[in-house]
């Protein structure tokens, strides 16, 4: 793992990759993207010496990182807590979409600058239709928490064509921001927001609930959504994933929800990112692959499928 002192001294030949945010020791990106860049290099010699690293970095030293890993042999990076809308003043361009996101999860240097994208919304619909088996088009959704993730989230399901869009956020201006931003990008278009803790939801029938907020990442965090929550829900996905379901994947599954974690969206996202690095297809099986050597088996079910079922 990277930090801005070894970021200062860092003289490795080759081409580089990396993930920043804070904390970032937890991250597999390293692990699944390496599988990946090795087994492509099997076919396409020139990345033979790509690697792709972590850089733990706090929101103060994220300019710094930009400025030194653009001069020291990196090709780009991926972003995850707390830069996804940090970095938005360091870009020197902006892809249509993720300007519509509002967040930004992946750079791409080259002799023109540093250009963002956002692979979350890519990601998790790739996810929702690999793990649940459904896809949002026609179908009610609900998203929990107002960052970047879930600004991506929303972003995505709006351009396929949800019925209606429910947003819930315990902060109701940071709600009420997101709205207008949402708002005002699909007018027209039934957008309706909600105080998480407070306030239920009226999905129509078969709604989707997607869980966007970093709860679920510690042992003791409080469930982002409880039974009555739930039982106004068809289907259940938790971008949080660990080693075992999450809690709010096993409440949904003992509630008979069919549901998944985050894995899924995970691997999905970093392959569009280093698909937009490389510019060639990715293998997805092969990251799948690495991360289920990594994490093991879940509950008798392969990390390479991780698709949560009742």
């Amino acid at each position: 793992m990277l930090q801005i002192d070894g970021l200062r001294s860092f003289n490795v030949p080759g081409t580089h990759l990396a993930v920043v945010g804070y904390p970032i020791a937890h991250s597999i990106s390293p692990i699944f993207q390496n599988a990946a860049l090795q087994t492509m290099a099997r076919q396409y010699a020139d990345l033979a010496d790509w690697t792709y690293h972590k850089i733990e970095a706090p929101v103060e030293e994220l300019q710094q990182v930009i400025e030194l890993t653009t001069s020291r042999g990196f090709r780009g990076l991926n972003l995850t807590l707390p830069h996804k809308v940090e970095v938005l003043p360091y870009l020197d361009r902006i892809d249509p979409v993720a300007k519509k996101m509002g967040a930004v999860n992946t750079l791409s240097f080259d002799s023109a600058g540093v250009t963002g994208y956002n692979t979350d919304g890519d990601g998790i619909s790739r996810a929702i239709r690999h793990a649940l088996e459904i896809g949002v088009e026609g179908r009610a959704v609900v998203v929990l928490g107002a960052g970047g993730a879930s600004r991506a989230a929303c972003v995505r399901f709006l351009e396929e064509g949800c019925s209606e869009l429910w947003v819930g956020n315990r902060s109701l201006p940071r709600l009420e921001s997101m709205l207008d931003h949402l708002r005002r990008e699909y007018p027209g278009r039934a957008i309706h927001g909600f105080q998480s803790g407070l306030e239920l939801p009226e999905p129509s029938e078969d709604a989707l609930l997607v869980q966007a907020t970093s709860l679920g990442l510690k042992p003791d965090d409080p469930l982002p959504a409880d039974d009555q929550l739930l039982s106004r829900v068809a289907y259940v996905y938790d971008m949080v994933y660990g080693r075992k379901p999450t809690p709010l994947v096993r409440a949904a599954l003992r509630l008979g929800k069919p549901a998944s974690d985050g894995l899924p969206m995970l691997l999905y996202q970093g392959a569009r990112s280093l698909e937009i690095w490389t510019g060639l297809p990715v293998p997805v099986e092969a990251m799948a692959k690495a991360v289920a050597r990594h994490h093991g088996k879940l509950d008798n079910v392969s990390v390479a499928e991780r698709k949560a079922t009742p």
